[in-house]
C-alpha cells in the first residue's frame, strides 16, 4: 500500500535552532548589562529554591534508589549529590539531583506552561560547574539563558504538546539544560546549535507517570541528556542545524501548535525567569488555589469535625491532573485535589509533611477527603478555586481564591523562600549549615568558585 508522504507541517518556520544558539553563545550576560538587577535577583531566588528542594528530598526513596542504580556503573567522583556525602560522575549527579529536586513537587513553576524549569537546567549546570571549577557568575548567567530556552520553546508548543501527554518539564528541559551547559563550556554558535540539535532528539517524559517516582525522573533524565548533549557537541559530535524547527524536527513532531514568535520575540530583552513562581505547597500547582481556600476556611474557624461536605468548583484541568480520590501514598496524594483540600482545612498548610504516607493514610484524612465534592466549572480559571464548607449546623462558609499564594500576583517573598528552605533542609543539614547555605545562594553570583556552596549543600561534608 502506498504511503502518504505529504508533510503538512509549516515549511516556513524561522531558523530558531540557529537563533537560539547565537543567543546562548553571544549574549553578554549580566555584568555587561545583559539584563536587569530584578532578573538577576529572580535567578538567585530560582537557584535557592531549587537547591532547597534537592537537599530536602535527598533521603527520599526515589533519590536513594537512583543513587544505588548509578553506583552500579562505578562512576568517577566528579560532582556532589546534594544532601548526601556521595560523589558521582557529572551525568549521574545531574540525574540524581534532578530527581531529588522534583520528588517533593515543591520546585519552581513557569505558570504559563506549567514547566518546572530549574530542575533540569540547574541540576545539569551545578554538576558541570563543580567539576569544571567555574565561577558563580558564570553559573547564574547560564541558568538565566538555559531557562529562557526551555520556557520559550514551551511557550511555542503549549498547550497542545502538554495535552498530547508530554511532561513538558522533561521535554523542554533537555533543551534548556543543553543550552545552559553549552554556555558554561563557552561553545561557539555552531557547536551550541549542535548541542541543541542533539538534545532535540531526546525529549523526556509522559504525563502517565504522574504520581510515581518516574515523574521526578523526567527532570533528572533531562538534566543528564542536556549535559551529555553539550559535552558531545564540545567534541565535534554533529546534529541537524535545524533540529527544532524542521518539518520532521522535534517541535513539529511533538506538537501541532508552534508559535514561532514565542521564541523569537524580544529574544535577549525579555527573560522568562522573570515569570517564575515558587510553591508554598508541596504538590501539583493546580491544587494550590483549593488548598489556599481551605486554609482560609480554617482561619475563619471552620473545623474538620464540623464539616458535612466541602463543595469544590474548579476548572476541568484541575480534575484531569489531580483527580485522584483515594490516593494510596504521598506521591499519589500530590495529584489529589481531595487530599489537598483536606490538608488545607486540617493543618492550614500543605508542606511535604502533609503529603507523607503517614498523613495520607490517617483515618480522619481519608474521611475528610471523601467529604470533598468536586465539580467542573470552566468559567473558573485554572489558577482559581471556589470552595464552600457546608457545616453540620446548616451554615455554609464560602471562599473564592482568584490567585493563590505563590502565584505571580501573590508571590512568595524572600523571607518566605528562606523559611521554606529551612523547612526542607534543616533536618538534612542542620540549622547552622542551612543558614550558611542560604547566604551562599544569595551570594552565588559573586562567588569565584562553587566549592564552598557545594560543601555546605552536602551532608557530612
Amino acid at each position: 500500500m502506498a504511503r502518504n508522504t505529504q508533510v503538512s507541517a509549516d515549511l516556513n518556520a524561522p531558523p530558531v535552532t540557529q537563533l537560539l544558539a547565537r543567543f546562548i553563545a553571544t549574549h553578554p550576560g549580566y555584568l555587561a548589562g545583559g539584563w536587569s538587577a530584578d532578573v538577576d535577583h529572580e535567578a538567585h531566588r530560582t537557584f535557592m529554591n531549587w537547591l532547597g528542594c534537592a537537599v530536602g528530598a535527598a533521603r527520599h526513596d526515589a533519590a536513594t534508589a537512583a543513587l544505588a542504580a548509578v553506583a552500579m556503573l562505578q562512576p568517577a567522583a566528579q560532582a556532589s549529590v546534594l544532601g548526601r556525602s556521595e560523589k558521582v560522575d557529572m551525568a549521574s549527579a545531574a540525574l540524581v539531583n534532578g530527581i531529588s529536586s522534583h520528588t517533593f513537587d515543591f520546585d519552581d513553576t513557569h505558570l504559563k506552561t506549567i514547566i518546572h524549569p530549574a530542575g533540569p537546567v540547574a541540576s545539569a549546570l551545578l554538576a558541570l560547574a563543580e567539576h569544571n571549577k567555574v565561577s558563580g557568575r558564570e553559573l547564574i548567567d547560564a541558568l538565566v539563558l538555559g531557562i529562557d530556552v526551555s520556557c520559550r520553546v514551551g511557550n511555542a508548543m503549549y498547550p497542545d504538546h502538554y495535552d498530547r501527554g508530554w511532561h513538558i518539564t522533561g521535554s523542554t528541559g533537555t533543551l534548556g539544560a543543553a543550552a545552559a551547559c553549552a554556555r558554561l563550556l563557552k561553545l561557539d554558535t555552531e557547536k551550541t546549535a549542535m548541542a541543541l540539535g542533539i538534545a532535540a532528539s531526546q525529549p523526556v517524559g509522559m504525563r502517565e507517570q504522574f504520581g510515581t517516582m518516574t515523574k521526578p525522573y523526567h527532570p533528572g533524565a533531562a538534566a543528564r541528556a542536556g549535559l551529555m548533549s553539550a559535552l558531545l557537541a564540545s567534541q565535534g559530535f554533529t546534529a541537524s542545524p535545524k533540529a527544532l524547527e524542521a518539518a520532521r524536527g522535534m517541535m513539529q513532531t511533538v506538537s501541532t501548535k508552534n508559535d514561532w514568535n514565542e521564541i523569537t520575540e524580544e529574544l535577549g530583552q525579555r527573560f522568562e525567569i522573570s515569570f517564575n513562581s515558587y510553591k508554598p505547597f508541596a504538590c501539583g500547582i493546580v491544587i494550590h488555589p483549593s488548598i489556599d481556600a481551605c486554609a482560609q476556611l480554617r482561619a475563619q474557624g471552620v473545623k474538620p469535625e464540623d464539616v458535612q461536605s466541602i463543595e469544590l468548583r474548579v476548572h476541568s484541568l484541575v480534575l484531569e491532573l489531580t483527580g485522584k480520590k483515594e490516593p494510596q501514598d504521598g506521591l499519589q496524594a500530590k495529584f489529589s485535589v481531595y487530599h489537598g483540600c483536606a490538608a488545607g482545612l486540617t493543618f492550614g498548610r500543605a508542606g511535604e509533611e502533609e503529603f507523607s504516607d503517614a498523613i495520607v493514610s490517617r483515618p480522619d484524612m481519608i474521611d475528610l477527603r471523601r467529604k470533598v465534592v468536586a465539580s467542573v466549572d470552566n468559567s473558573i480559571e485554572e489558577a482559581s478555586a471556589d470552595v464552600a464548607a457546608v457545616l453540620h449546623d446548616g451554615r455554609r462558609v464560602h471562599v473564592f481564591v482568584e490567585h493563590a499564594i505563590g502565584s505571580l500576583q501573590k508571590p512568595m517573598t524572600d523571607a518566605m523562600l528562606e523559611a521554606k528552605f529551612h523547612g526542607l533542609t534543616d533536618q538534612v543539614l542542620g540549622l547552622d549549615k542551612s543558614n550558611a547555605l542560604i547566604q551562599a545562594c544569595w551570594n552565588v553570583g559573586d562567588a569565584s568558585n562553587l566549592r564552598g556552596l557545594t560543601a555546605l549543600a552536602c551532608a557530612d561534608c
